[in-house]
């Protein structure tokens, strides 16, 4: 039998890290929308690690509350690293798509279901990287259910980020985005049967508060940090007009 762990701490706290990851994610999109060359480039790479990362963040603390009656939950530490590089990847090839390709409803739509697809990915092959004294299988209906939702909520992100605009906007979605995220966390959750089997054999693995604890706060500390260095960078708009600014002193110059 599964349990939660913490209470409502977990969930919350979740909830929270994957807004934040896409609230940023958000804003360096629409830096990256206002670029080109490498500036674009850089801007769509922090939109993905931000968004990945936040994901990817949000799926380990809500494992921090999960338990099983009866066994021990450890961690592959490889299949979970693992696990964080294949959420940005996936990710980067959708803000990328929406970064380059030249229709957009083609970019939303392709890479919607790529990020989708591998951001549910990332959530079963954390869930791959468990180990417990138990058999773990998943109800088939109920993680297509999760895959579906995470197409959903990618494709909404990747629409998001070409038509929201300004910070109250961007909140909104970002507190929309952190619920789809969740709902298909949970979701996937929803799916886990376990058959625990008695054994005084140690479980393999690293414990959440070992490995999983340690790289979660780094990985917060890091996206509240971005999201400071976003903040404080020149909108997009004071981008443009600088560029008109020096246009113009330009050619008053040529005219002289």
């Amino acid at each position: 039998m599964t349990e939660l762990g913490f209470g409502w701490i977990t969930p919350v706290l979740s909830y929270v890290m994957a807004c934040v990851g896409s609230a940023l994610g958000l804003r360096c999109m629409v830096r990256a929308l206002a670029a080109d060359g490498r500036s674009r480039r850089g801007w769509l790479i922090n939109g993905a690690m931000a968004i990945g990362t936040g994901i990817w963040t949000m799926h380990f603390i809500a494992m921090l509350g999960f338990g099983v009656t009866g066994t021990e939950v450890r961690y592959d530490v490889t299949l979970t690293v693992l696990s964080l590089f294949v959420a940005i990847v996936v990710v980067g090839i959708g803000v990328f798509a929406v970064g380059y390709l030249s229709s957009r409803t083609v970019a939303v739509l392709l890479g919607g279901l790529v990020s989708g697809i591998g951001v549910a990915a990332m959530h079963y092959l954390g869930m791959a990287a468990m180990r417990l004294s138990g058999d773990v299988s998943y109800d088939p209906v109920v993680v297509a259910l999760s895959v579906m939702i995470a197409i959903a909520a990618a494709t909404a992100a990747l629409w998001a980020t070409l038509t929201i605009r300004g910070p109250v906007a961007a909140v909104g979605a970002s507190l929309v985005m952190g619920v789809a995220v969740s709902a298909m966390h949970y979701t996937g959750m929803a799916a886990v049967e376990v058959d625990v089997h008695a054994t005084h054999a140690a479980t393999p693995g690293a414990t959440p508060m070992q490995f999983i604890f340690p790289l979660t706060v780094v990985l917060g500390s890091y996206l509240f940090l971005t999201s400071a260095f976003v903040a404080l960078s020149a909108r997009p708009s004071q981008i443009t007009d600088e560029v008109e600014k020096s246009s113009e002193r330009a050619g008053s110059r040529l005219a002289l």
